[in-house]
């Protein structure tokens, strides 16, 4: 089944609450909330006392997307925020196995993401622990970029490493996700869509989820 996860990164902040309920009515099976430090992506997003807050908007799940430094040292405070799962970066993590066992000692979801210049062979020891693969189809931080192409090749491997192992991983895309590129990215073997500009710039953010799922 596809999922699609409108990031919040997207959103109007001065209504955040009701901008979740929004999409989540519209037919949103997560809400993305992408966390940046201004250090490993230029941009500085939202912290954990923000997820606090708004938790309690939408009983769907929260996807956490650390886009940080040092990802160890924010994973208890997400968790305890009300953070469903979440999704560090191969290129920052020095003990990455370490991180999602911290993850999961909280009873939620973990994952890993790469970035467009980074190769697979980098976390392939680590796909029997993973909940979930992010594979960046734009470099992070900022919303609103080109899709890349060449990582359909990338999503395409990683489906069929997956399948062939008989891993229960899921693969998420984020970056230029719209009405096209997700046929293109489900097609490669995606199952998580993450749109932000995409959803929340539609006219009608029920048909801009509906068209994402093909």
């Amino acid at each position: 089944m596809i999922k699609i996860a409108p990031s919040i990164l997207s959103a109007n902040f001065s209504c955040l609450g009701e901008e979740i309920k929004r999409v989540a009515e519209a037919g949103a099976d997560l809400i993305h909330i992408d966390v940046m430090d201004g250090t490993f992506v230029p941009n500085i997003t939202i912290g954990s006392p923000v997820v606090k807050c708004i938790r309690n908007c939408t009983n769907l799940d929260f996807d956490v997307h650390l886009m940080v430094e040092h990802p160890e040292t924010h994973v208890d405070a997400f968790a305890e925020a009300g953070a469903d799962s979440i999704t560090f970066h191969a290129e920052v993590a020095r003990h990455s196995h370490r991180i999602l066992q911290q993850i999961k000692a909280h009873g939620i979801k973990a994952g890993i993401a790469v970035n467009p210049g980074t190769s697979l062979a980098m976390i392939e020891e680590l796909l029997p622990d993973l909940d979930m693969v992010l594979v960046m189809t734009v470099n992070p931080g900022y919303g609103g970029q080109h899709f890349i192409e060449s990582q359909l090749e990338k999503i395409h491997m990683l489906y069929h490493t997956i399948e062939d192992m008989g891993f229960d991983c899921d693969i998420e895309v984020d970056g230029g996700i719209n009405e096209e590129t997700s046929k293109l990215v489900i097609e490669a073997g995606a199952n998580i869509l993450v749109a932000g500009s995409y959803i929340y710039g539609a006219e009608s953010a029920e048909q801009a989820v509906a068209s994402l799922r093909g």
